[in-house]
């Protein structure tokens, strides 16, 4: 993404177009920026009558997650899975979904504890010595002479 242009620079736009040394196209071309961002600025000025740069809002409605209450319900019992925990905030009456309760999570930096009770899966892990064997040719595979 690109990075805004400076303060300064948008200062000295600004008071050049004021101070009456050239049009919006002709300081833009001097400037070495576009036309669209001086007229911008520009239009920026006019409305807010400040040459400063608007703060940006934040994207997005803010979450109805309280994030003490998470930090709390998983301090108590460090165990609770993601089903349990959704049960818990929906008893004080915060509906959210698992996925969003996971980034909640995530955010906070709390880690869920792992399940010790899945079975292990019954795929065998790879060694090096199964690896090096499957990289041999079968006597299928040679060309016959």
């Amino acid at each position: 993404m690109a990075r805004a242009y400076s303060d300064d620079l948008r200062e000295k736009v600004l008071a050049a177009y004021a101070a009456g040394k050239g049009t919006l196209q002709e300081l833009a071309e001097r400037f070495g920026v576009s036309y669209g961002w001086v007229a911008k600025i520009h239009a920026v000025e006019l409305r807010t009558k400040s040459r400063l740069r608007p703060v940006q809002k934040s994207r997005g409605r803010p979450s109805r997650i309280d994030d003490d209450l998470v930090r709390r319900l998983v301090r108590q019992r460090p165990d609770i899975v993601l089903r349990e925990l959704q049960q818990r905030l929906l008893e004080s009456g915060t509906t959210v979904s698992i996925a969003h309760l996971a980034r909640v999570l995530n955010r906070l930096g709390l880690r869920l504890k792992k399940s010790r009770s899945t079975p292990p899966s019954a795929t065998p892990k790879p060694t090096a010595a199964s690896a090096k064997r499957s990289l041999r040719r079968s006597s299928r595979s040679r060309p016959k002479t």
